[in-house]
């Protein structure tokens, strides 16, 4: 794979945690395509190739809907998120698409509590070029343990 297109994979999966780490969801799913698949799940139910997830978002509309609801309808104690995530592995392209994937950590910090580990897991991604900038057209972020927080508002 050429370098140009690696560092252009990191800059996409550093600029969506800077994204999200700084609070701006607003501008979250502009990182993805108009049809596109955004899934929260277990690694059991991924393994099984179960469909059951704690989120599944399936176009760039529900991602927009999501957004609206964590600012004006989703009640919840608020807290920051800090990502830590691997460099992405390119495992192949075709057909216009690049699969990636890339393990990743969210500590979360609510205001009054020290910061905890939120969630563990590993993006699975398909990207593709759109308008000269690369987006993702399915991120599934599959999450290691069989439980997950209460709820999870923001993106992972």
């Amino acid at each position: 794979m050429d370098a140009t297109i690696r560092f252009a994979v990191q800059d996409l999966y550093t600029d969506y945690v800077r994204c999200v780490d700084d609070t701006r969801y607003e501008e979250w799913p502009d990182f993805f395509t108009d049809e596109c698949m955004y899934r929260v799940v277990s690694r059991e139910n991924f393994d099984a190739g179960m469909q059951m997830s704690a989120l599944a978002l399936e176009s760039k509309a529900m991602l927009k809907d999501r957004v609206y609801g964590m600012n004006e309808t989703i009640y919840h104690a608020p807290y920051l998120q800090r990502h830590v995530v691997g460099i992405p592995k390119i495992l192949g392209a075709e057909n216009g698409a690049i699969r990636a994937q890339a393990n990743y950590v969210v500590l979360r910090t609510k205001l009054d509590a020290f910061s905890e580990v939120f969630n563990t897991g590993r993006y699975i991604d398909t990207i593709v070029t759109e308008n000269g900038r690369m987006k993702f057209k399915e991120r599934i972020c599959v999450f290691d343990g069989e439980l997950v927080p209460n709820s999870i508002v923001y993106p992972i």
